[in-house]
C-alpha cells in the first residue's frame, strides 16, 4: 500500500491542452442542439473554457482533498480512497463508480458520509469511505486481458477485507458500481453485510410477472433502442470506438458528455446547472491524462464473460439488498420491487424524487439521506 497524490506535470497538462486547442470542430446542422448526439455548440464553449479558463491547479487540488492509496490486490494495483470518518472504523462502506464516470463522482458526499457532524448530523451516522477506481478507469491499473466485473468484487473484497483489514463491511453502486455490487452480495456474503443499488445489477430469464413488470420491460427496450447503442460496440466491437478516436481527446470527450447528458435527470434543471464545466472536465482529465479511455471501455467485454448478470434459475442473491430508484435515470428506467425480488433478497426499497444515473453527483444530499437511511435500518 502506498500513499498517492495526482501531480501532473505543467508538460503533461501543456501537451493535452495544445491538442484539444488544436482540435477541429466540424460543422452541424444549425438547430439540432443534443438531439443527433453530443451538441457541438456545448463542444464549442467547452473546448474553450477547458483552454482558456480551466484551472489546473485547483483540479488537483480537488482531486487531493481526500487520502488516496495505490494498493498490489492480486498482483493488479488497485487505486482507492480511504476516509476514516467519525465512526472509527466500526462502519465501512465501499462506493464503486461507473461508466463514463470516476472514482470523482462522490466527491460531493464524502465529507456529508464520513463527518456528518460537521453538517448538522450525528457521529452515529458516520462511515469509513473505500472508494475504489475500477481496473482499467483512472490511476487503477489496466489489465491485460478482460477482467470481469464478478473478479472485480474478488478484487474488492480482498482489498476491504486483507488490506484494509474490515471483516465486515456494507457496500454500493450504480452503473458498473451496481453490477459489481451485486456480485459482492452473491459471492462474498461472508464479508459483505448489505448492499445498495441504483441500478439493477443482475437479471432474471422470467418473463414478466404483472402489468408493471411488462410496461417496465417495454420502456426498457425503448430506452436501449435511444441510448444504448454505444454499449454494444464497447461490448462487442470496443476496439472500433478505441482507434476512432485515438489521439483525439475532443472525439473522447464527446463520447463521454454525451451520456451525462443522455443519462442526467433534466426534467427541472438543464444540463448546465447539472453538472458544472469544472465537474465535467475534472471527471474527463481523469481519463485523458491518464490514456484510460481505451482501457476503460475494454472493461464492457467483461460483462459478456459473465453472462451479463443473468442468474441461473433458483440462483438469487441473499445480501439483504435496499434499492433506490432514481427516477429521472433515462437509461436504466427502474424496475418493479417484484422484478428484484426474483434475483435479490430485497430488504429496503426507496424512490428519489429527482436525481438521474449518477445520483451522488446530481443530487448529493438525497443520495447521501438514501443511504444513512438504508444503514439505519
Amino acid at each position: 500500500m502506498k500513499e498517492f497524490k495526482v501531480d501532473w506535470s505543467a508538460a503533461e497538462i501543456k501537451q493535452l491542452m495544445d491538442r484539444i486547442a488544436a482540435c477541429r470542430l466540424p460543422s452541424a446542422p444549425e438547430g439540432t442542439g443534443w438531439a443527433m448526439g453530443c451538441d457541438p455548440a456545448f463542444m464549442a464553449e467547452l473546448q474553450q473554457y477547458w483552454t482558456r479558463q480551466f484551472d489546473w491547479q485547483a483540479c488537483m487540488d480537488t482531486l487531493n482533498r481526500y487520502p488516496q492509496f495505490v494498493a498490489e490486490v492480486d498482483g493488479f494495483p488497485v487505486h482507492y480512497v480511504h476516509v476514516r470518518g467519525e465512526s472509527e472504523g466500526k462502519r465501512p462502506l465501499l462506493l464503486t463508480h461507473g461508466w463514463p464516470g470516476s472514482y470523482f463522482e462522490f466527491w460531493k458526499v464524502i465529507d456529508l458520509l464520513a463527518f456528518p457532524s460537521r453538517h448538522g448530523g450525528s457521529k452515529d451516522q458516520a462511515f469509513d469511505l473505500v472508494v475504489p477506481s475500477l481496473p482499467g478507469f483512472g490511476f487503477s491499473g489496466k489489465p491485460q486481458g478482460v477482467m470481469t466485473q464478478r473478479q472485480t468484487a474478488g478484487l474488492w473484497n480482498r482489498l476491504m477485507t486483507e488490506v484494509l483489514g474490515y471483516e465486515r463491511y456494507s457496500a454500493q453502486g450504480g452503473d458498473w458500481g451496481a453490477i459489481v455490487t451485486s456480485w459482492l452480495g452473491l459471492d462474498h456474503a461472508q464479508n459483505v453485510e448489505a448492499i445498495h443499488l441504483n441500478m439493477l445489477g443482475f437479471r432474471s430469464m422470467t418473463p414478466p410477472q404483472n402489468e408493471a413488470e411488462t410496461a417496465w420491460q417495454a420502456k426498457c427496450d425503448g430506452a436501449q433502442r435511444v441510448y444504448s447503442g454505444y454499449a454494444s460496440v464497447q461490448m462487442f466491437k470496443p476496439h472500433s470506438i478505441i482507434l476512432a478516436t485515438a489521439d483525439n481527446p475532443l472525439g473522447q470527450t464527446a463520447w463521454i458528455i454525451e451520456r451525462f447528458h443522455d443519462w442526467a435527470d433534466l426534467r427541472s434543471r438543464p444540463f448546465e446547472q447539472v453538472f458544472s464545466m469544472d465537474e465535467l472536465i475534472t471527471n474527463l482529465a481523469i481519463y485523458l491524462m491518464n490514456d484510460s479511455f481505451a482501457s476503460a471501455v475494454r472493461f464492457y467485454p467483461g460483462v459478456v464473460k459473465d453472462g451479463f448478470g443473468i442468474l441461473p434459475a433458483g440462483t438469487r442473491c441473499e445480501t439483504p439488498t435496499t434499492f433506490a430508484a432514481t427516477t429521472g435515470d433515462a437509461l436504466s428506467p427502474a424496475p418493479p420491487r417484484s422484478r428484484l425480488e426474483l434475483v435479490y433478497n430485497v430488504t429496503g426499497w426507496q424512490e428519489l424524487a429527482e436525481g438521474g444515473h449518477f445520483p451522488a453527483l446530481e443530487v448529493p444530499q438525497l443520495f447521501v439521506d438514501a443511504v444513512r437511511e438504508w444503514r439505519a435500518a
